[in-house]
Order: C-alpha cells, then sequence, then structure tokens
C-alpha cells in the first residue's frame, strides 16, 4: 500500500563539523532555535522555528565527509523504496536503519549521482513541515547532468508528475515537480559542467533582504541573486560558514 504521503518532502539534515556554529548562524538568518535531540552517543541538534521541528544538524559520520544539506522525501515503505532504487541505478550510502521514535531512513544517491534521504515515518509524514511559513523548508531543486532521465527516475520512485516547463534560455529547461497537485520543486541542468549532481534546500524568508544582510554579516557568503522568480517571490543562494550551500525564497 502507498501511503498518502509517498514522496512529499519531509526533513532538511545538514551535516557540518560545527552544529553549534552553524545553529547561531542559521538562527540569525532564519530565526531557527537549535535544541539537543538527546540521542546518546550522537552529537544531533534539531531546529525549531516556533514549536516546529524544521531541520537537523550533526556532524559527520565519518572522516572527510564536507559539509551538506540532505533532503529526506517520505516512503511508504524504507526497504522496498531503497531496494528499487538500487535496482534502478541507485547507490545506497547508508543502508536502511531504525531512528528511535521516528522511523525508518536511508541514504542513497540517483543514477547521476545526487544525493538524498528516503524516510518512513512512524506517524503520518512525521514532519509538521509547512512550506507557507517562515523558517521551513520550502523548495526542492535538482541540478543535474540528465535532468530528463532525473525526472523519470523520481517519478518513477515517488510518484511526482510534471509541472510547467520554464525555458530559461535556448537550450535549457527548468522543468517544475508536482506532488498531489502542488509544486515543490524543480530540475534543471547543471550550472557548471563540472559542479557535481545535487538536490538545493530553499527555506522560506520572511524578508531576502534582512536575511542577506544576516548571512554576510554572521560569516556567510551570497552565491546568487536576489533574483525575482515567476509568481513574485524573490530567491538567495547562498554558503554557510563551514561551505553549506543553501537557499531561501521570499519576499524583499
Amino acid at each position: 500500500m502507498t501511503e498518502i504521503y509517498h514522496g512529499s518532502p519531509c526533513w532538511y539534515e545538514l551535516t557540518t563539523p560545527d552544529p553549534l556554529a552553524d545553529g547561531r548562524f542559521y538562527a540569525a538568518v532564519l530565526g531557527w532555535d537549535l535544541v539537543d535531540a538527546g540521542v546518546p552517543g550522537f552529537d544531533y541538534h534539531i531546529a525549531k522555528a516556533g514549536a516546529a521541528m524544521v531541520a537537523g544538524l550533526s556532524r559527520p559520520m565519518a572522516a572527510g565527509v564536507p559539509t551538506h544539506w540532505l533532503i529526506y522525501f517520505a516512503v511508504s515503505d524504507c526497504d522496498a523504496t531503497a531496494a528499487a532504487i538500487v535496482a534502478d541505478g541507485g547507490t545506497q550510502i547508508v543502508a536502511p536503519m531504525d531512528i528511535p521514535g521516528t522511523g525508518r531512513f536511508a541514504i542513497l544517491t540517483d543514477p547521476q549521482g545526487a544525493a538524498f534521504g528516503i524516510l518512513r515515518p512512524l506517524d503520518g509524514d512525521g514532519s509538521g513541515l509547512d512550506p507557507t511559513k517562515p523558517g521551513h523548508g520550502c523548495w526542492n531543486e535538482l541540478m543535474t547532468s540528465d535532468p530528463v532521465a532525473g525526472f523519470a527516475f523520481y517519478s518513477k520512485h515517488f510518484g511526482w508528475e510534471p509541472g510547467e516547463a520554464v525555458s530559461l534560455d535556448a537550450t535549457n529547461v527548468y522543468q517544475l515537480v508536482r506532488r498531489a497537485g502542488a509544486d515543490i520543486g524543480g530540475m534543471m541542468d547543471l550550472p557548471m559542467p563540472s559542479m557535481p549532481p545535487t538536490w538545493l534546500a530553499y527555506f522560506n524568508s520572511p524578508s531576502i533582504d534582512a536575511a542577506m544582510a544576516a548571512i554576510t554579516g554572521n560569516g556567510g557568503a551570497i552565491v546568487h541573486g536576489p533574483m525575482q522568480v515567476p509568481g513574485g517571490a524573490w530567491i538567495v543562494q547562498a554558503i554557510d560558514p563551514q561551505g553549506g550551500y543553501f537557499a531561501l525564497s521570499g519576499p524583499r
């Protein structure tokens, strides 16, 4: 049985060498509060926007892992979905395992190499995420070497549908992704051929200008933007002080 939440973005997780320092940075940029998850022997912190848990921050589990954001998608069956993804050309990074009180997760890549997580939550979609609220994840963007193959892959495993296809230039198209009748993200060609395929997490900001000032004032850097996108919102892409690549969307 495919649960109603299958394929929905359900969690955002930052792997960073200094969760507390990065927590202070995102508190300044997005108003998050950081609390220890209380997992014995594991340095994991929960970012909260008001009462809602919106993201996790943890140290790398192995040496040499760079700072990065990982997007998780909810699935009906973690083991079956992971096996199907591997059989379809994906790679398993972390095999399915349980998180007490949360659910069962795995970390994988798609055939082009972009990493993502899957989670079989214990209760509903388990997240409380609302893309319309400040501080919550609001958009999920895949930059990949083959957007057409990428869309076919995720559509097959997550049930996504195509939204509007927006022409960026004479050869490049930004393909919107829809789930349950709502746009949840987009897919596009890599901006630079040397860039590895990756998912980029966007967070809702009530003021792009204030957020940009907080980013540069707290040790981060602006990579791209601000740029207005269809629908009237403004986006900005940035790097946090530990090297994590993230983006914001909101008004100016």
